[in-house]
């Protein structure tokens, strides 16, 4: 999911599509436009079309895109079974998109397509409401309790309770598998959690990348006058994106790399762009960030250390253009668009070896691979990349190579369009 200026247009380049017979769509998703940014906007330049996009989201919008506000009536009440409430969730949600597209289809709009996030519940009921539509699921995420995400952490270690809560996770995205016409996952790695005899149901494409706007600056500085911050002569950079700070994209780990980087390398800056928060997996007992606890823990100089919060397109783009070693680290789980977009960007990329990482990048090629739990190789790494620039440089090159052969948002547009489009 993003978290930068999820309405600001990027780019200016709109890839040739070829035009189809017109079409009327339904996107589904809590937040907007999320995934569907680029499909919507394209598809909502065709007159011919009719774009609806059902949210709970009312910032933001696309020329030519309704909006289809929904709410659940209610929260999940504590009485639930802990098991079932990420299930009760999706159905409290579900509901309220089947409400509001029942009044929908009362004003006379009948899709060709439902193509919805899978998941939080929004396509749960879409079959019902519009049988003879073509329903299709982005299908991001399968749980499990081993082998992935939620075990990789050994220092917090899952009892049978959480082993079953898990389990049933996964029940509304079971559904909206069964009911679905086509899915599609962004990474091999996410479809491959996915049920075996469920995948042949499921296509891997990414969304894919504007790579006319993350493209690389070569000798860009950042200089960001409404923050306050002008980091112009500084020639070691290192730079963090995430959608919080969090042990799931290995927020203490980076921190106890940044507490050794800032002591053996004195004119090092650190930017860390995102927000104070836990996107996913739990939060602390007491009530503390891990900001917070990083902070209170960990000997920093904080003259060196800039939290930007989230920010625009513009100003994060900047933020990667001038990054000298840009640190992405994460448990197997769901791949950050982040990643994709830095190496687009020219960073050099300083990732953890894990799943869907090693996807994308290999080490020594087009980034850089290290342990996700060991602070110090992290710190190792970073010398490596401060110390030896040139050597480095070809790596910078591969990686905006590897974006703009596989994950190019103009190649990957069309194709992604065709397969919204089959069978209409």
């Amino acid at each position: 999911m993003k978290l930068f200026a999820p309405t600001q247009p990027i780019g200016q380049r709109c890839p040739m599509i070829l035009r189809s017979p017109a079409m009327r769509i339904l996107f589904l998703h809590s937040n907007f436009p999320a995934q569907f940014r680029h499909l919507a906007t394209v598809l909502a330049k065709d007159p011919a079309n009719t774009v609806v996009f059902g949210t709970m989201r009312q910032e933001g919008s696309i020329p030519g895109v309704k909006k289809m506000l929904y709410k659940p009536a209610r929260e999940v009440v504590p009485q639930t079974h802990h098991y079932v409430r990420s299930l009760e969730s999706a159905v409290l949600q579900g509901q309220a998109v089947c409400r509001a597209a029942i009044a929908l289809k009362n004003q006379g709009f009948e899709p060709d397509v439902v193509y919805g996030h899978s998941g939080w519940g929004p396509p749960l009921f879409m079959k019902d409401v519009f049988p003879k539509a073509q329903l299709l699921c982005y299908f991001e995420w399968f749980y499990h309790a081993h082998g992935s995400d939620s075990d990789f952490d050994p220092s917090d270690p899952l009892d049978v309770d959480d082993e079953l809560r898990i389990r049933v996770k996964n029940a509304p995205i079971l559904l909206d598998i069964a009911s679905c016409d086509r899915g599609l996952s962004p990474t091999k790695w996410q479809r491959s959690q996915f049920p075996a005899e469920l995948q042949s149901k499921i296509t891997v494409m990414h969304d894919g990348v504007d790579t006319e706007f993350f493209r690389p600056n070569p000798g860009a500085k950042l200089v960001l006058p409404d923050l306050d911050l002008d980091l112009a002569t500084v020639d070691e950079l290192v730079t963090y994106v995430g959608r919080g700070m969090e042990p799931y994209r290995g927020f203490p780990q980076f921190m106890n790399a940044v507490a050794l980087i800032q002591k053996r390398r004195p004119n090092c800056h650190v930017v860390v762009v995102g927000d104070d928060r836990v996107a996913y997996g739990k939060q602390l007992p007491d009530g503390k960030t891990y900001k917070q606890l990083m902070l209170e823990t960990l000997d920093l100089d904080l003259s060196r250390l800039h939290f930007t919060g989230p920010l625009p397109y513009h100003q994060y783009l900047q933020v990667l253009q001038a990054s000298t070693v840009h640190i992405y680290l994460t448990r197997p789980f769901v791949l950050s668009w982040s990643m994709l977009e830095s190496m687009a960007a020219g960073c050099l990329v300083l990732g953890s070896r894990t799943a869907p990482v090693m996807e994308v990048i290999e080490d020594g090629v087009n980034g850089l691979l290290v342990d996700f739990f060991d602070p110090a190789a992290i710190a190792d790494r970073v010398d490596e990349v401060m110390t030896d620039r040139d050597r480095m440089a070809p790596l910078r090159a591969k990686a905006r190579e590897t974006i703009v052969e596989h994950y190019d948002l103009a190649t990957l547009l069309p194709k992604h369009l065709a397969w919204v489009q089959q069978g209409v």
